[in-house]
């Protein structure tokens, strides 16, 4: 799934040079081009910024200041790698600060984990589901769990850019993707069997 869903390096460059005039636009402050690059990214950021927060009015305003942040700091944009996976790093950085301001912090300190789930069969079963089904369960996750798998299955992070991102160790990314992995199919076990029960 995760390498489905994982950004290539061919499709970034496709689109940095789609847009670089439109970028080079946004530079000089032409609101026109600004709209322009708005329209292209919005749904995409708010998607990004809603599967992270879980709250449609929030992800909304992170959506809305994140674009305005990244107009104001356009010089940092170096035009290494798309200007999307950019601006996305912007979005997935203010959904963090979001979660943090409203629970003060989330707990992503070290803490002492059992590694043994990292030596466990690596590939469960293969769960044939409708993906909203799945959206659904990711929704219900407890919040680490809900960010940490956001960010690898559906943004397309590698653990190395998760552990930057989190600022935790690579070793506690991967520990916590695959305590996030149990508890996602066993959200999507628990739903299969209530909707057989509802509807039988």
């Amino acid at each position: 799934m995760a390498s489905l869903l994982a950004k290539t390096g061919s499709l970034e460059t496709r689109y940095e040079n789609i847009h670089k005039d439109l970028i080079d636009a946004c530079r000089r402050g032409e609101r026109s081009a600004q709209f322009k690059i708005y329209k292209l990214y919005y749904k995409a950021m708010f998607n990004t910024s809603l599967r992270i927060v879980n709250d449609t009015a929030e992800a909304e305003d992170i959506m809305q200041e994140s674009f305005l942040d990244a107009f104001q700091r356009l010089a940092g944009y170096t035009g290494q790698g798309s200007f999307g996976s950019w601006l996305k790093r912007i979005v997935v950085n203010n959904s963090l600060d979001s979660l943090r301001r409203v629970k003060d912090t989330i707990s992503f300190e070290e803490e002492g984990v059992d590694l043994s789930a990292e030596h466990e069969e690596s590939h469960e079963a293969e769960i044939q589901l409708q993906v909203h089904e799945v959206m659904k369960a990711i929704q219900q996750l407890p919040e680490e769990y809900r960010v940490i798998i956001s960010l690898f299955l559906l943004e397309g992070y590698d653990h190395d850019e998760i552990s930057e991102i989190l600022n935790i160790s690579n070793q506690l990314s991967r520990t916590r993707y695959s305590r996030a992995r149990q508890k996602l199919l066993a959200i999507l076990k628990e739903n299969k069997y209530r909707n057989v029960f509802l509807y039988n």
